[in-house]
């Protein structure tokens, strides 16, 4: 049987590399453009989107044929429509796979999945990042060393305000002392979130293998696992034959016979 490939829709503001020279020379074709070519495999089939573009590039139709989407922000959050945060949430909850990038951590769609504010601290000093494996049986952390370094980065501090039911798989800790919490899960409906905080546009953080073996694996391990209307709410006949009562029922308790 031949393999499915994975639709995968990679979604960037894409302001910064058109308005600053410094970020358009580490990614000339765009944050996007660089993860698209840099995650290419023969398994996976990858489009992209961008906020300027009609309905932001996340057309019903286009999101219906995603798989797994992945969102970089961070200058323009308030100015994604909540229609279109709304179509993307009601995928996820349907089994589509989402990947929220760096500081995506305050988009729309990720307070509405996360159920809080996602808020933290944060320094642009260009702090070196080591990041460990704290889950190595998970699929995410396939292949990854016990920890890798990135020479420069943004730090991101605790606190961190994401959902109590995260499952950590990578946590950070910088060169200026802080530690945090960059990989994890979340189950949303039948969709599956995972949040990666590397990803600065002043650094070339996507080009990094492991950063890049990181994606990869998050891709692969957010694929649905079952795509259906959620919830999945009706009125079922019963299997078994309810006994008869003594008493009855109305719309506000027991009415006794």
């Amino acid at each position: 049987m031949k393999n499915v490939k994975i639709n995968v829709t990679i979604w960037n503001e894409y302001i910064h590399e058109k308005k600053e020279p410094s970020v358009r020379a580490i990614y000339p074709d765009g944050i996007h453009g660089a993860l698209a070519k840099k995650l290419a495999a023969p398994d996976l089939e990858i489009r992209t989107a961008t906020l300027e573009e009609p309905e932001h590039g996340l057309t019903q139709e286009i999101l219906n044929n995603t798989d797994v989407l992945l969102w970089w922000g961070h200058a323009a959050h308030e100015e994604v429509k909540d229609s279109i945060v709304s179509r993307v949430q009601q995928r996820v909850w349907e089994g589509m796979g989402i990947i929220v990038l760096h500081s995506a951590h305050m988009s729309k769609i990720f307070r509405a999945l996360n159920g809080t504010s996602g808020k933290l601290h944060w320094r642009e000093a260009g702090d070196r990042e080591r990041l460990w494996v704290i889950d190595p049986a998970h699929p995410i952390a396939a292949g990854l060393p016990e920890h890798f370094e990135l020479p420069y980065e943004e730090m991101y501090g605790e606190p961190f305000m994401i959902a109590g039911d995260a499952k950590i798989v990578l946590m950070s800790w910088f060169e200026g002392g802080e530690l945090f919490r960059s990989g994890f899960t979340l189950q949303r409906g039948n969709g599956r979130l995972f949040y990666f905080r590397p990803g600065h546009e002043a650094f070339p953080t996507y080009y990094d293998p492991n950063v890049l073996k990181v994606l990869g694996n998050a891709i692969r391990w957010a694929r649905p696992t079952l795509s259906m209307p959620y919830p999945n709410t009706h009125a079922p006949d019963p299997l078994e034959k309810i006994s008869e009562k003594t008493f009855k029922f109305d719309k506000v308790g027991i009415i006794k016979e």
